[in-house]
C-alpha cells in the first residue's frame, strides 16, 4: 500500500516517496527477554511484512535489518527531543550515527524517522510541546545536509487526541483547540517537506474507556448503528476518526497530506476486552477492510498502516492499563496467537519464529503444603510481580479463573524466570518449589522464558523496577489474591 493518494496533485511526490505495499508492524523491544534481532527480521521476512516501524535505534536491530530490503521507520524516543531541539549539532550527529551509517555500511533500507512517539498526549501535561517542532525542524536539516532529505522522510507519530469534532460526527473535525497553532505549523512544515503525518488510531482504548462505548463499532462487520454525518454513513470506528482527522486537515487547508497509520490493533490480555478473539477478528476486520484499497469515504485509495504490534512486551510500562504487556499478534518467543490472514503469505496463516531456544523446562510453584494465611504470601508476591509480569492474573483475563494458590505459583514462575531460572528466584521462605510438571491450565500458560539475548537492551534489575511500576501492581494484587 501507499500513501493516501489518488489525487493527481500528489502523484510527483508519491513518486519520490513510494512507500512498499503490504501491512507493516510495529517492532518494539521492551522485554525482559527479546527474540535475537536476527530471528526478528526472519520472522518479518516469511510472513511477508515489508515494513516496520521501530521506537528507538537500536544498533542491533538495525544491523539485523541490513540488506533484508524491509522498509525502516525509525524512532527518537521523546526523552531525546529536548537535546535534539536545543542543538542542530545533536541532531547531526544523532543522524549520522542512527540513519546515513546504517544505510551507507549496511544498506538498511531507512525511509522515515519518527520524532518522537505520540508527544502531545494530554496525560503527558505539555512535557513536550516546546521540543517536538524544533526538534523534527533540526532533524530534517540534518537529512538534508546528510543528502538524505529526498530518500528518508521526517514525521511525527501523534495520537488521535490531537484532534477533535466539535459535533460528534467527523465533518466537526479540527486540531484540539490547546494546541491548534502547533498543530497547524507542524502540519505545514510537513507538506512543505513532502512527509506524512503519522496517526495511532485505537478502537479498542476506547472501548475500554468508556464502558458505554457501542462495542460493535470498534469491529468491521457491519454489525454497528451507522452514523450518519450529513448522508455520509460510518458503520466503523476507524473510518469515522479517521475522516475526523482528514476534515480537520482540509478545515485548515492540507486536505492532501498523505497519511499514515502509525499503530493500530486489539490486544488479547490484561482486560475483559482484550482477548483473543476480540484481537482475531479487529485485526483481521481491518485488513480485509483495507485490503481492497477503497479507503474512507473522505480518503479513498490505498491505506498504508503498521500494525501494533508485532511480538508481546513483558516490561512495558502498565500505566495505560495491563494490556500494554499484550498487543503482539505473536507471543514474546515468536507464536502465532490466532489465525490471522495478512494477505502476505500463499498459506494465509502467521508462520512461527524458527530455531527458538528456551530455558528448561521447569516451573515455580507454590509448595502443596504451603498455607495462604503465611504472613509471608503477601510480601513474596508482591515482590515476584514487582519484578515480573502478573498481567495476566485478574478479571476477565486469561488467567482469571485461577483458584489463590494458582495465582500466587503464577507470580512466583514469572519472577523466577525473568530470573532466568536461577535456583535462588524460586526460595520463597518456605512457599515455593520447583516443579517440572507444567501448571499451565486452560488459555493460561505458565511460561518457559527463552534464552536470554544480551545484544539488546540491558534488563537490570533497577531497570525492571522502573518499568513495572510496583506501586501500581500492589494496588492490583490486592485483587487478586
Amino acid at each position: 500500500m501507499g500513501f493516501y493518494s489518488g489525487l493527481i496533485g500528489l502523484l510527483g511526490l508519491l513518486s519520490v516517496v513510494s512507500a512498499v505495499s503490504g501491512i507493516g508492524a510495529n517492532w518494539g523491544t521492551q522485554s525482559t527477554h527479546p527474540l535475537p534481532p536476527e530471528t526478528v527480521v526472519k520472522l518479518l521476512k516469511e510472513n511477508g511484512i515489508q515494513k516496520v516501524k521501530l521506537f528507538d535505534a537500536d544498533y542491533g536491530v538495525l544491523n539485523a535489518l541490513g540488506k533484508s530490503g524491509i522498509e525502516v521507520m525509525v524512532g527518537i524516543p521523546n526523552d531525546m527531543l529536548s537535546s535534539l531541539a536545543s542543538s542542530v549539532k545533536a541532531a547531526e550527529r544523532w543522524v549520522s550515527k542512527n540513519v546515513s551509517t546504517h544505510i551507507t555500511s549496511n544498506n538498511v533500507n531507512i525511509r522515515y524517522v519518527a520524532v518522537g512517539n505520540e508527544p502531545f498526549l494530554e496525560t503527558y501535561n505539555g512535557s513536550y510541546l516546546r521540543t517536538t517542532y524544533p526538534a523534527l525542524q533540526n532533524i530534517q536539516s540534518a537529512l538534508i545536509k546528510a543528502g538524505l532529505s529526498n530518500q528518508v522522510k521526517v514525521t511525527v507519530p501523534l495520537n488521535a487526541d490531537v484532534y477533535e469534532s466539535s459535533s460528534q460526527l467527523p465533518s466537526g473535525g479540527d486540531f484540539r483547540t490547546d494546541i491548534h497553532d502547533l498543530m497547524l505549523t507542524i502540519v505545514k512544515f510537513l507538506s512543505d517537506s513532502g512527509s506524512p503525518f503519522t496517526v495511532n488510531i485505537y478502537p479498542f482504548i476506547s472501548l475500554y474507556s468508556d464502558p458505554n462505548f457501542p462495542v460493535e463499532y470498534a469491529f468491521f462487520d457491519g454489525n454497528a448503528s451507522p452514523l450518519n454525518d450529513g448522508g455520509t454513513y460510518y458503520y466503523n470506528m476507524f473510518d469515522a476518526n479517521y475522516d475526523t482527522f482528514v476534515h480537520a486537515l482540509q478545515k485548515n487547508g492540507f486536505g492532501n497530506l498523505p497519511i499514515i497509520i502509525g499503530e493500530i490493533g486489539w490486544p488479547t490480555d490484561g482486560d475483559r476486552n482484550a482477548n483473543i478473539e476480540y484481537a482475531r477478528r479487529f485485526n483481521q476486520g481491518f485488513l480485509s477492510h483495507i485490503s481492497g484499497g477503497k479507503g474512507t469515504p473522505m480518503r479513498p485509495g490505498p491505506v498504508d498502516a503498521y500494525l501494533f504490534s508485532l511480538i508481546d512486551e513483558d516490561a512495558k510500562s502498565i500505566d495505560p492499563g495491563n494490556f500494554e504487556r499484550h498487543w503482539g499478534i505473536f507471543t514474546f518467543d515468536g507464536i502465532p496467537k490466532y489465525a490471522l490472514n495478512l494477505g502476505t503469505t500463499n498459506s494465509g496463516t502467521l508462520i512461527p519464529a524458527r530455531n527458538v531456544r528456551y530455558l528448561e523446562r521447569k516451573w515455580c510453584v507454590m509448595k502443596a503444603s504451603a498455607k495462604l494465611d503465611d504472613p509471608q504470601v503477601a510480601p513474596s508476591v508482591s515482590y515476584a510481580c514487582g519484578l515480573a509480569d502478573c498481567t495476566s492474573l485478574g478479571y476477565g483475563t486469561s488467567c482469571g479463573n485461577l483458584d489463590a494458590k494458582g495465582n500466587i505459583s503464577y507470580a512466583f514462575n514469572s519472577y523466577f524466570q525473568t530470573q532466568n531460572q536461577l535456583d535462588s528466584a524460586c526460595k520463597f521462605p518456605n512457599l515455593s518449589t520447583i516443579t517440572k510438571t507444567d501448571p499451565s491450565v486452560g488459555n493460561c500458560r505458565f511460561e518457559i522464558m527463552i534464552e536470554p539475548y544480551y545484544g539488546g537492551v540491558e534488563c537490570t534489575r533497577g531497570y525492571l523496577q522502573k518499568q513495572l511500576g510496583l506501586a501500581a501492581i500492589l494496588v492490583f494484587l490486592g485483587t487478586v489474591l
